[in-house]
This record gives C-alpha cells, structure tokens and sequence, in this order.
C-alpha cells in the first residue's frame, strides 16, 4: 500500500479514552498471566493504531501546512495527545502495580520498562492543560517559518529553499542570500523571541507544578535518557572543548586559506564553502538520484536493497522543498503498516544525497526493528537513533561518484569536515538550552546574549561582522529543535563520535564493521544506549580517550587527503 493510500479517520476522544479503560480494568482485573498478557497486547494494538493515525496527519499537514482538513486534524491531535498521555500513564501504573508484571518482564525487554518509569515522572492531569499550550506554541513557530517567502534575485523563496542560493559558488550570491534569509529572522525576531519566551515559561511551569526546580531535570526524563545524565553531559562538553573544537578550529583555517581570506575569522557565508571551486553538488535530477540510492542499498547488502525497493513502492519519501512544505526533514513510521517515511526539503546541495543515506539509515533501522514487541520498543531512544542514519553516511561513502561524479572526493573531504564542525554547534545548542532554563526569567536580549557568548568558546572562527541579528547573538532562532524538541541536540553529537567510529573501522577496512551495524539496527529499542553501543564494538562517548583517538583518525585522514589531492582548491 502506498502512502497516499493510507486511510485517515479522525480518532474521536470519548471512544479512545472509554477503549483505553477497558483495557485498563481487563488488565487490573485479570485471574492469571494468560489474561493479563492479552489484554497487554490489545494495549499494543491500541498504541499502534493511534500513533498511525497521529503520524499520517503529521505528514500530510507538514507535506502542505496550507491544507486545511490535515492543519485542523494537526491541531486536534495536539489537544488530544495530552489527554491521552495521561490516560495511558493510568494504564502504566496499573501494568507496574500488577502481580504479573515480574512475568512480563520476561516477554517485553527491559527498556520498556525503564522508558515508561521515567515517562510516568512527566505525565499528571495537573498539566494537561499546560501541555496543550507548549503544543500550541510549538506549532506556532512551525507554522510562521514555514510560511516564509523572501524576494532575492525576481523569484520567491522559502528557508528551505534559499539555501541553495546561499551554497552558491559566486561569494557575492552567498553573500546577499544569506542577508535575505536572515534578514526574515530579523524582521521576525520579535515573534520569535516572544514564542520561545512563552515555551521556556511554560515549560518552567509544567517542570515546577511535577516538583522540579526547574525544565532541566523534567527535560531529561522526556528524552528518556536511561544511563545517563547531567554529569556526564557537562564531562562531554569539557572533551568537546579540548579535543574536538581544536580540530575543527584547524578545519575552518584550511577553509580559509582556501578561500584566500585572512586571519582566523571566517564570513559567516563562507562557512560551508569547503572550496574555492565551490562544495560538491549532487549532478541529477531527485528521479535519478533515487534510482542511484537503490542501485548502492542493493550492493550494500541484501537486507539495504529489499528495504530501499519498498520505500519506492510505497512511495514512502517526499523529499524535493516546495511552497506551503514546513522546513526541514526527518523519518516517521506507520507502525500498523511496519512501513517508514522520509520527508525532507531538497535544495540542490550535498544535503540532498546526505538525505538519502541520513533519514535512510533512520528508516533501515525502523525496518529492521519493525516487528519488536511491543511497538514502542522498535525506535531507540533518540542518541541511538542518530548513530543509525549518522552510521549510513558513512557505509555508503562508496557509492559517492553516482551521485557527484567527480566531485565524489570533494563531497567526502567535506562531509567528514562538516561532521567534525558539526560536534561543537551541537554541544552549543544543548549548552545553550541548560543555561536558559537555568534562568527562565531571563529576556530575549539576555538570550541572545548567552548565545553569543557561548558561540565564542565553541565556534570562535566566526565573523558576523555584516549580519547585526547574528552579532547580537540570534542565530539559534533558526534551531528547530530547540523550539520543538528541547535538549534533542546533545543526541547528535553523541552519536556522531560512535558514527565517526565505524568510519575508522571502514577505513581500516574492518570486516565486521556492517555486521556490527546490523546488529545495532535489530536491536532497536531493546538496549539502553550505551548497551548499543557495546553491541556494535564501539567505545561509549562519554569514556576517556574516546574523541582523542577518533579526532586522531580524522586528522591523519584530512593530511593524507590535502597530500593527495593538491589540484583540489
């Protein structure tokens, strides 16, 4: 069944919820295990076909933020959902106080348990209506980013799509496309500031009203973060700081050598010019390219192809930016249909091909993982989903020439050096996140102070000399996830040091490196982190040591690589 084909009926909240009871008597009053465990499953079967339902009229609404029928479905599931957490934190409690649960626990893996515990400690009536206004003011911001339509050179942007022209090889093109972008952020900079004032505030509230101090503790068991904490976020930072921010730093000179600029400052539309011949861009059209992707997942390995050849007969990707299309990308499923989806906005840069190999390694696993009992055990938590589609990137460096030609080496220069660049951005925005829900009571300007200032410490190559809203310190506005997803950042830069692994095993040819890979992908959501991260061979981020070593590859690499490739400016 294609996706188009997916039926859609509105699940009306007297029936879900009277549903939701009955299964939460059957499963307090059953006689004996056999009982308990049926009615456990019809639980199963009930968050299945809600969670089907919720995903196809998130992905209609973001394919078309203009459609009315999918906005208004959108905004109904968002008042509905804290209505239903709540009831199924009833339906929790009543699992966890029952006499069987020591005998599920035979059936269901343990991080079940562990996830729900914490999301227990999120979930109360008292917030409900507090949830539904984070929800609205999330939907807020995605609302106004993706109505945005910008003038540069006769036509009509959006974000999305401007970053193609702010890719371009001409310097002065660059230069007016990234004013023009930011100058939207500017022009819209109060709305903004005053939407993610209103966020931290409400999340303040609904972290006190459960008995926090404030967001930060609350914001963690959101993430449902297992086997580790705070502790050892601010122990990574320290080792960001000293290992990786270096490297990067090196990166960004050579870039500027390059570039034939002077001094360690970089223009902040220079950033991602990797050369002065400008970056790899993908040569075909999305037709062609897709048809490439399932020629390399089918020379990957069996187990890529069959998977890659259902995403196209299901039509399971909607992948090139248009008007009313909401920023962005990422991968969902349908659990009833054991079926992923990629969506994602493509601008005619290297994004493009990281598309297909990033969201599709977060479909593969989803497809490897599909039939895990229960279903919300097939997703890993989020730091583990990223290794998956942060890993992909990297098996598939082999089949690059299909995408760029010639520019093949060029696209992997870069790609290595942007995900390096990448470990400090994405320890900043999590950083960023923990001193203003430190201090909710701060001001916009405040905010923007904090950023900047971390900015310097993480990223001190950068000249906003030109651009005032980013001077002032606005650039985090254009973050989604700090809007949408708060402390969903850390996540990356976690799993791209274990993705950064498998690249120093591929390049040292290890055999076991895709086997290591799959077994990660099986696992989904039945280990913890860190207990992933053993399965697959690979050392636990947080350990000493773990950056130095990898940074160590990466600098060997990028010396080999400017040896070996002088024609390349």
């Amino acid at each position: 069944m294609q996706f188009k084909d997916y039926p859609y009926t509105r699940p009306e909240e007297k029936p879900v919820l009277e549903q939701m009871e009955a299964i939460r008597v059957r499963l307090e009053q059953a006689k004996n295990y056999d009982e308990f465990f049926e009615a456990f499953k019809d639980f199963n079967q009930l968050n299945i076909e809600l969670d089907t339902l919720s995903n196809i009229a998130y992905v209609r609404h973001t394919i078309d933020t203009r459609d009315k029928f999918y906005a208004d479905e959108w905004d109904y599931l968002n008042e509905l959902v804290p209505v239903v957490d709540n009831k199924e934190s009833e339906i929790i409690r009543t699992i966890l106080a029952s006499p069987f649960v020591e005998e599920l626990k035979k059936d269901v893996p343990h991080t079940w348990f562990a996830r729900h515990e914490m999301t227990l400690k999120t979930i109360d009536p008292k917030i409900v209506d507090d949830l539904r206004t984070e929800n609205k003011l999330q939907a807020s911001y995605q609302n106004l980013v993706a109505s945005a339509q910008i003038e540069f050179d006769g036509k009509t942007w959006t974000l999305a799509g401007l970053e193609e022209k702010m890719n371009d090889s001409d310097e002065e093109v660059r230069r007016r496309a990234h004013k023009a972008y930011w100058g939207w952020y500017a022009d819209h900079e109060e709305e903004i500031g005053k939407i993610y004032d209103g966020l931290v505030k409400i999340r303040t509230q609904i972290a006190q009203k459960m008995g926090y101090e404030n967001y930060i503790p609350f914001g963690y068991l959101r993430m449902n973060r297992i086997d580790y904490d705070l502790h050892d976020v601010e122990n990574y930072r320290k080792n960001i700081l000293r290992d990786v921010v270096p490297a990067a730093q090196e990166l960004y000179a050579a870039k500027a050598k390059r570039l034939g600029i002077e001094g360690n400052k970089l223009p902040v539309w220079d950033e991602k010019v990797t050369f002065l011949s400008g970056n790899a861009r993908p040569h075909f059209d999305t037709e062609t390219m897709v048809d490439h992707a399932l020629k390399m997942y089918q020379e990957l390995s069996p187990e890529t192809g069959e998977f890659f050849q259902l995403m196209i007969d299901n039509d399971a990707m909607d992948l090139e930016a248009k008007q009313g299309k909401a920023a962005g990308g990422y991968c969902t499923s349908f659990a009833k249909y054991k079926a992923p989806f990629i969506f994602s906005n493509f601008n005619k840069t290297q994004h493009d091909a990281e598309v297909l190999t990033h969201e599709a390694g977060h479909a593969f696993q989803n497809y490897m993982s599909r039939d895990i009992f229960p279903a919300d055990c097939v997703w890993p938590t989020m730091e583990s989903c990223e290794i998956d589609s942060m890993s992909m990137e990297f098996f598939t460096w082999p089949w690059m020439e299909g995408f760029f030609e010639d520019d093949a080496d060029k696209y992997r220069y870069a790609h290595l050096g942007g995900c390096v660049e990448f470990l400090p951005y994405g320890v900043l925005v999590d950083h960023f996140q923990h001193e203003v829900y430190a201090h909710p009571e701060w001001t916009h300007a405040e905010r923007m102070n904090a950023w900047r200032t971390l900015e310097k410490q993480y990223l001190p190559h950068k000249d906003y000399s030109e651009i005032d809203v980013l001077e002032r310190g606005g650039w985090w506005m254009r973050q989604l996830h700090i809007f949408l997803d708060p402390f969903y950042y850390i996540d990356y830069t976690l799993a791209q040091v274990a993705a950064l692994q498998f690249w120093s095993r591929l390049m040292k040819k290890d055999p076991e490196a895709f086997k290591d890979y799959l077994k990660l992908c099986k696992a989904g959501g039945t280990l913890s982190f860190t207990e992933l991260i053993r399965l697959a061979n690979l050392k636990v981020p947080f350990e000493d040591g773990c950056l130095s070593q990898t940074m160590g590859d990466v600098r060997n690499y990028v010396k080999d690589w400017n040896e070996t490739h002088p024609e390349i400016q």
